[in-house]
């Protein structure tokens, strides 16, 4: 039927086999000459399987020319980086005569490489008999060039990963070197504590210093933020907050040789001035720092912004110590005022970050104070160390299903004179 009345009657598709057979052909011959693709065909029948037909899009792929090929096995595209089992996978499917589809490693007539996603599929007489293959041939090198940039790229992240992991499990543990001994004893004193990062480095930093033989320095401090940059200058606060005379902040020369200890006032004023603030990263940090007269039970203090400690023990209920300033780093000069009280026989101190209070629950309320220091109170008959086990892991559980987002430290002393 004529293309215009087949239009005019609306049928809405032509069949091919509507046209005369010598114009069927040539346009099948036009298809296959102007594709994009590069398409082949191959004679099965004789031993070699010899191309006996290509298109110009295989012209275009390859650079070579019908003469060129027109009877040559198509192995000719291979070449020494051709992968070896791609080839041997097209030779199984030709013994098998069978379809296979395979991504090789060929070369164009002027020896430049391009990425072939080869599709042979088989052709059959009416008898059944192989006596074709037809190839499609598409070049995919675009794709196989952003496969490979793509893995090497994720090769070079995996090995940066590796290497900042390492870098950061060997700075935990530097990190760990500068909190107490498992092994730290100090007369008259009973103590405990425990920090736990919420990343691989903490920006908390805690740490007990037998200053003399007979006063206890404790201080904990939470640098602002995570990470690194925490990590780095609560590990610079906790080199300067050293009991070694001759490297710490915690002494000071004597006109006439010797050294005495600095109140914790006047250590405060020194990091306010040896750390100001960062404007380009605005970190800072709160401080807590008491030194405890293991003979006497005094103990001074100055607190730098730190969530109050609490005193426990005795007949009254726990309780907030008082005083308290602004972070360390924020003004110029803060006026840090030095606090004191006589801890009695068998009372407690617990300091902590506000990691501890401020952890959420899944409906973003706080664990809060109040709910620390019930925890306190009912832990007065266990001991030092299994009381502040208890609060971390109510903290946790408070967490729970997810974990804490900042580092819990929690340290505890109890003044017991007869103590070992």
């Amino acid at each position: 039927m004529p293309y215009g009345k087949a239009k005019a009657r609306g049928m809405g598709k032509i069949l091919l086999h509507e046209f005369p057979l010598p114009e069927q052909l040539a346009l099948k011959d036009r298809v296959l000459a102007r594709s994009a693709e590069g398409i082949t065909i191959v004679d099965a029948r004789f031993p070699d399987m010899p191309l006996i037909y290509v298109n110009e899009g295989f012209e275009r792929l390859t650079g070579y020319s019908p003469e060129e090929v027109l009877g040559r096995n198509c192995r000719f595209l291979q070449g020494d980086e051709t992968d070896s089992s791609a080839a041997q996978e097209i030779r199984r499917a030709l013994r098998e005569r069978r379809e296979c589809t395979v991504e090789i490693l060929n070369y164009r007539k002027d020896g430049t490489r391009f990425w072939n996603r080869l599709a042979l599929t088989p052709i059959q007489d009416d008898a059944g008999q192989l006596t074709h293959y037809i190839g499609i041939q598409s070049d995919i090198t675009a794709r196989k060039e952003a496969e490979e940039q793509l893995k090497a790229a994720t090769q070079n992240l995996e090995m940066v990963y590796r290497r900042m992991k390492s870098d950061l499990e060997m700075a935990a543990r530097i990190q760990r070197t500068l909190l107490p001994s498992e092994e730290f004893r100090m007369k008259g004193v009973k103590l405990a504590w425990l920090l736990r990062p919420c990343d691989e480095l903490a920006g908390d930093a805690l740490n007990l210093l037998n200053l003399d033989g007979r006063h206890l320095g404790v201080y904990m401090i939470d640098v602002s933020g995570h990470g690194v940059g925490a990590a780095l200058l609560s590990v610079t606060l906790s080199r300067v907050l050293t009991p070694q005379p001759d490297q710490s902040c915690l002494f000071r020369p004597l006109p006439g040789g010797g050294v005495e200890l600095c109140s914790p006032s006047q250590v405060a004023d020194y990091l306010n001035r040896q750390f100001p603030m960062d404007l380009r990263t605005t970190q800072y940090f709160t401080f807590f720092y008491g030194v405890l007269n293991t003979h006497s039970g005094e103990f001074r203090y100055i607190n730098a912004g730190h969530p109050a400690p609490i005193l426990a023990g005795g007949k009254a209920s726990p309780s907030l110590i008082r005083g308290s300033g602004f972070p360390v780093g924020m003004l110029p000069e803060p006026d840090y005022q030095e606090e004191s009280l006589k801890l009695k026989v068998g009372q407690r101190l617990y300091l902590y970050t506000d990691g501890v209070i401020e952890a959420s629950d899944s409906n973003d309320q706080d664990f809060g104070t109040k709910r620390l220091m019930e925890l306190v109170r009912d832990g007065m008959g266990l001991p030092l160390d299994v009381s502040i086990q208890r609060v971390a892991a109510a903290v946790e559980q408070w967490c729970a299903p997810a974990h804490p987002l900042d580092d819990i430290s929690l340290l505890a002393l109890e003044w017991s004179p007869e103590a070992e």
